[in-house]
């Protein structure tokens, strides 16, 4: 699978600020960048720095006036897909260290207040067949409504309100995930598809030795999906962080397939 991806950024910048993106496509094992360009328009210089656990890059910007960024790139994906039902469980203990994060709580994903419900919902499931449930429950009780959150938004306002956009989706599972002792983290990407066109939040859950792929929106499928950066919760994969402040004026995502 190759996509081709294009965004564009525009931003005023109401006070000099610095400025953390986090938009290019990550090169990984089973994605791999045939082609890619970010221009930024600044009158100071651009750092890059590496993106949560190795995984992309960022790029610190400083901005007087305005942000302005255009990115474009073509990503090849060649990623096995496995059935998640079929996956087995590994015991905690068992885990590598960099995994044990993925296990905990965290700012938007507070799985420590959700393991009630998931010993009580999903008892007697295991590894991957209780991903498969959690993924399962996530996507047929939530309803996906643009406007129904915010940024402080946090996996259990949206267990309560079974509402909410792509983040919210992923923080959900990830939290649930967690809660079932599965290491779980989110993930920014591309997708096409994706409804409305936009940069897009997915999961990643380890089972079997690796890190499986879903988006319980149903809009993208794994073998279509290009990974920008990976983290604990929004809070690590922000495409933009202002240490300041900013009006949007205008944005665009297009992610297509090439073939």
């Amino acid at each position: 699978m190759r996509l081709s991806i294009d965004v564009a950024l525009d931003y005023v910048v109401t006070t000099p600020a610095d400025i953390l993106l986090q938009i290019e496509a990550a090169a990984m094992a089973d994605q791999w960048l045939e082609e890619q360009s970010l221009t930024i328009w600044s009158d100071h210089g651009v750092t890059a720095v590496p993106g949560e656990d190795g995984i992309g890059q960022r790029c610190w910007v400083r901005a007087d006036h305005a942000l302005t960024a255009r990115y474009k790139a073509i990503v090849a994906i060649d990623r096995p897909v496995a059935v998640l039902a079929d996956l087995p469980a590994t015991p905690v203990r068992a885990l590598p260290g960099d995994l044990i994060p993925y296990l905990l709580p965290s700012r938007y994903c507070e799985s420590d207040k959700l393991e009630g419900f998931v010993r009580a919902r999903f008892g007697g499931l295991s590894g991957g067949a209780l991903a498969a449930a959690l993924v399962d429950w996530v996507a047929t009780r939530m309803t996906y409504r643009s406007g129904s959150s915010q940024g402080v938004t946090t996996a259990l306002d949206t267990f309560a309100s079974r509402a909410g956009v792509c983040r919210d989706y992923a923080h959900l599972l990830v939290a649930l995930a967690r809660a079932a002792e599965i290491p779980a983290r989110c993930v920014s990407a591309y997708a096409p598809g994706v409804d409305p066109p936009d940069f897009h939040a997915v999961a990643e859950l380890w089972l079997g030795g690796r890190w499986h792929l879903v988006d319980a929106t149903g809009m993208a499928r794994p073998e279509e999906i290009a990974r920008v950066g990976v983290g604990r919760d929004a809070t690590d994969i922000a495409f933009m962080t202002i240490f300041g402040e900013a009006r949007l004026c205008e944005q665009s995502v297009r992610v297509s397939r090439l073939d």
